[in-house]
């Protein structure tokens, strides 16, 4: 009998290639199925809801994989987790839980939540190094507000989509974009179906330059306007990204 696992994984990406497995390096989807393989002594594919890059975090990744037996969710997450600190995995997983046959981490999602942080602050960082972007200037939040209203609802987004994204189309729908100050972290939390590459990143290193004054927040509309990567600003570090949350329905 063949049951279908749902686990929910937490990773700090410093030190991986991403999600997918490479050949040149560590990676989340590798990591796992190694971890698998040494509890159950199965091969099996691991299958993300996301493909996060180099260096991008995630607080709560949805994975899938099949097992040719049933192994209780309880075991089989502390199987696991003792396998990752063997291997010193920058991996974690938070829950293992059975699923129906017919899920798929990917394809059953209705929407991904991101969180970018930036940290505003003239110091270096020593103990957040590698997990925020670390500006030396102050950020004019509520402009940086302003300038995201833009971003929000169903646009062409050529303008913050990575050039070699291979999504079929530039058309997203942005569910939510709110910016919040925490002392001298600012975050930003994005919220949509799908979104494309570097679209986060991308979206969060043009607001980071109307809060420091170098755009005016209706610059975002022409921006938007232009469909095109070179209009907009930099595509901010991935040390600053979090994949938050897969949504279900």
């Amino acid at each position: 009998m063949v049951q279908r696992y749902k686990i929910t994984v937490e990773y700090d990406g410093s030190d991986l290639l991403g999600w997918q497995k490479q050949l040149d390096g560590p990676s989340v989807q590798e990591f796992l199925e190694k971890a698998v393989c040494a509890f159950c002594q199965e091969e099996t594919e691991v299958y993300g809801a996301g493909r996060t890059d180099a260096g991008v975090h995630a607080l709560a990744q949805v994975a899938h994989f099949d097992l040719n037996r049933e192994v209780d969710p309880f075991r089989l997450q502390e199987a696991m987790n003792a396998h990752l600190r063997n291997m010193e995995a920058p991996v974690a997983v938070l829950k293992a839980e059975k699923a129906a046959a017919d899920f798929h981490a990917r394809y059953s999602a209705v929407g991904r939540a991101y969180i970018y942080r930036i940290t505003t602050r003239r110091a270096p960082l020593v103990l957040d190094k590698n997990r925020s972007w670390a500006v030396p200037v102050p950020l004019d939040l509520e402009k940086m507000r302003e300038g995201a209203k833009y971003l929000l609802g169903h646009h062409d987004f050529t303008s913050f989509r990575a050039v070699k994204c291979q999504a079929k189309s530039p058309l997203k729908t942005l569910d939510k974009l709110d910016i919040r100050r925490e002392g001298e972290n600012i975050f930003l939390e994005v919220e949509a179906r799908s979104f494309l590459h570097h679209q986060v990143r991308n979206m969060a290193g043009t607001l980071k330059m109307v809060g420091d004054g170098h755009l005016r927040p209706e610059d975002i509309k022409t921006i938007l306007e232009a469909k095109d990567r070179r209009a907009a600003g930099p595509t901010a570090p991935a040390c600053g990204l979090y994949l938050s949350k897969i949504i279900y329905p």
